[in-house]
């Protein structure tokens, strides 16, 4: 369904507002103001994540709700007491930022604080003009240089995401990793731990033949499909051992079952997407207990990452934008969903409306 329009003057902000169930609007609000320690950013680029998608897809987001997190913008207004920008500046920021004092964050789970689960974008990144509350002004936000293009940038969030599950999973600098799903997540760790390891081995895992070479592309080892040929690759690759870790990308019992299947004693299983709300695993206890497995979860990033990001993609190391596959205005938003729902598009990044800028 195409989004509505309406007709309110361009200085509105015109936002892409959830309207219940899987639907959304395109509608009028009024320009956020800053208030101290804040800053507004005109959108430049907002790139569509696989959480706002599950969020749509099970109608879960309140009616209303502007999602959307993965931004970069154009300073347009500041706030009070904002010394570190200034208008015209391109920024880069996420939408959560821990405190930094709580028993989460003191002993590494900055993730789990509560205050990290406020969203510090007003109202949200599916949106011509978006307004950042103080603390991410102050402690996540980043001026992007003139030579890292929107497309590479705007992964910083995302990336950081990446990273957290990385470092958990135990893989090093010659290891081998699985990645299940070749989507623009499972291909986001590709470019991570090449980043990061460059010597790392990685097999990618999915149905989809057109994406796993695009893997090849980017630096994947071997590709396969799911069962029996991944099992064999992974055994080639490894002296017949199995995976240092196994991320998966695509959620569920039977991409958990697929991941301790492919993981070599010792190994790491890193669950890194929704499962359906119903689902439970029935998994091998002991598969796990007697070979040493772990079983670890990642679900968003921290400053640390952000930081650890932004230097790989200043420095070059990390260069996301080839998963960018479709650009369009926020006009367009259900033609971006529906391309992303039917696997035609890889990631699509949204631009400013046509509205908001007649």
């Amino acid at each position: 369904m195409e989004a509505a329009r309406a007709t309110e003057p361009a200085h509105t902000n015109f936002v892409v507002a959830c309207a219940g169930g899987e639907r959304t609007v395109l509608e009028p609000r009024p320009l956020p103001v800053p208030g101290p320690g804040e800053m507004l950013l005109k959108l430049r680029v907002v790139g569509f994540c696989g959480t706002d998608l599950f969020k749509l897809k099970t109608g879960s987001a309140a009616p209303g709700a502007v999602l959307g997190h993965e931004l970069v913008g154009d300073a347009i207004a500041l706030g009070s007491g904002v010394t570190t920008f200034a208008i015209g500046d391109r920024v880069v920021v996420p939408h959560h930022v821990p405190c930094g004092s709580c028993v989460y964050c003191r002993r590494g789970n900055e993730t789990m604080c509560d205050v990290f689960k406020e969203n510090l974008m007003e109202p949200g990144g599916f949106a011509d003009t978006i307004l950042i509350r103080a603390r991410a002004v102050e402690l996540a936000a980043r001026k992007v240089p003139q030579d890292l293009s929107d497309a590479s940038a705007v992964f910083m969030e995302p990336a950081a995401c990446v990273l957290r599950g990385i470092d958990r999973s135990g893989v090093d600098a010659e290891g081998i990793a699985v990645v299940l799903g070749a989507g623009s997540m499972g291909l986001l760790h590709l470019l991570v731990l090449k980043a990061v390891f460059p010597k790392v081995d990685v097999v990618m895992v999915d149905f989809d033949a057109d994406r796993l070479a695009l893997a090849v592309e980017l630096g994947a080892a071997r590709t396969a499909t799911p069962g029996d040929e991944a099992t064999a690759a992974v055994r080639a690759l490894s002296e017949g051992m199995g995976a240092d870790a196994v991320f998966d990308t695509v959620g569920g019992e039977k991409a958990l079952a697929s991941g301790i299947a492919l993981t070599r004693a010792g190994g790491t299983v890193v669950l890194f997407a929704h499962a359906p709300a119903s689902e439970r695993s029935t998994l091998d206890l002991n598969a796990v207990f007697k070979n040493e497995r772990r079983i670890v979860a990642t679900y968003s990033g921290a400053l640390g990452e952000q930081q650890r990001i932004f230097d790989l993609l200043l420095k070059g190391a990390l260069d996301p934008s080839p998963l960018v596959t479709h650009t369009m205005p926020l006009d367009d938003f259900q033609k971006g969903v529906d391309l992303v729902v039917a696997k035609k598009a890889l990631k699509v990044l949204f631009t400013p409306s046509r509205k908001g800028g007649a």
